[in-house]
This record gives structure tokens, sequence and C-alpha cells, in this order.
């Protein structure tokens, strides 16, 4: 890029001070058990509004679960990790039942798990959008019917701005909400 004037040269060189090579996760499987409950803490701690207190019930990792990540190939690498992991909160799998994963392996047929796990990245990172934008439509609901729709104490309440508060509900549509659960 930089010999086709796309990339400042000044700006490589500043950046460049330390190349260092990274195997892929297939390639150091050791490291997935690790990987998996940073992964795990990091989201359960993100989305610990979501968990169910009422109930008592918490999302635990089950050992099923990291013999199939151990198992997977990790065509995503680490990114799919994450992403897989982030699925297994959002939607409450913690045997990744719902996993595309485990279908793979299920079928035994290596060309088979590979194509399925190539096609489940493109659909896992739809899903984990959408399953966010929802979980954080209703964080937001639930903190503005706390607040009883104070926006600014909503926001305080999210740890997030007040500009962003105004922007999410708007976003997310519940401008007409709030007049109609403001009247008699």
């Amino acid at each position: 890029m930089v010999e086709e004037r796309k990339f400042r040269e000044d700006l490589y060189y500043r950046l460049n001070v330390i190349n260092i090579a990274l195997p892929a996760l297939r390639e150091r499987k050791e490291d997935i058990p690790l990987l998996a409950e940073h992964f795990f803490n990091k989201y359960c701690r993100e989305n610990d509004k979501f968990l169910d207190a009422a109930r008592g019930s918490t999302l635990r990792f089950q050992p099923e679960a990291m013999q199939i990540l151990m198992d997977h190939n990790w065509p995503g690498n680490v990114r799919e990790l994450e992403n897989v992991i982030k699925r297994m909160i959002v939607l409450r799998d913690p045997n990744l039942t719902r996993s595309p994963l485990l279908g793979a392996k299920a079928n035994g047929d290596d060309q088979q798990a590979a194509k399925g796990a190539k096609t489940a990245a493109g659909s896992l990172k739809a899903i984990s959008r959408k399953a966010a934008r929802a979980a954080e439509r209703d964080m937001i609901l639930k903190a503005l019917e706390e607040t009883h729709w104070h926006r600014l104490r909503a926001a305080k309440l999210l740890n997030i701005s007040y500009r962003s508060i105004l922007y999410k509900i708007k976003e997310a549509g519940f401008d007409g909400k709030r007049r109609a659960l403001d009247r008699p």
C-alpha cells in the first residue's frame, strides 16, 4: 500500500515497530480454554443485567461446551471463538445446543464441519448483532421504566451519555411509547 501511495510511508514506519507472528487458533488449541473463559466472563459481566437474578439462576460454562470448542477447527480464529461465546451468553446456551458447532460435530464429516463453520460464521455475526440489539433495547426500556422515563437518570443507570440514550431511544422507536405511557 505504501508503494501504491495508499498508505503514508512515515506512518507505516511509525507503526511498524515490532512484528509479531501469531499462529492460527487451530495450531494452539491449548489457548482455547483460557480464551473461552476470558470471553465468557467478559460477556457475562457485560450482559449482567440480562441474567435472571429473580430466579437465582446464573449461567455457568459447561465442560461439554469446552469439549465442543476444543474439537472445532476455528477457521475464523479468535474472533470466531469470541462470537461463539458471545452468542452462548446472549442466548443463554451454556451447552452450545443452539450452536452450529454442535451440528457440525454431530455429523462427523470433517469437510461438512468446516463448510458448516464457514457459513455459520457469517450468520453468527448477524444473529449476534440482532440478539445484542434486542437485549440493548430491553435494557433501555427497563431503565426508562425504572426511572419513570427520566432519560438522564436512565442514562446514568446504564452508564452511557445522555446523548447516547437519546439516540438509542429514537433508534428503538420508544419516542411514541413514552407519550402513550404518560397518558392515563
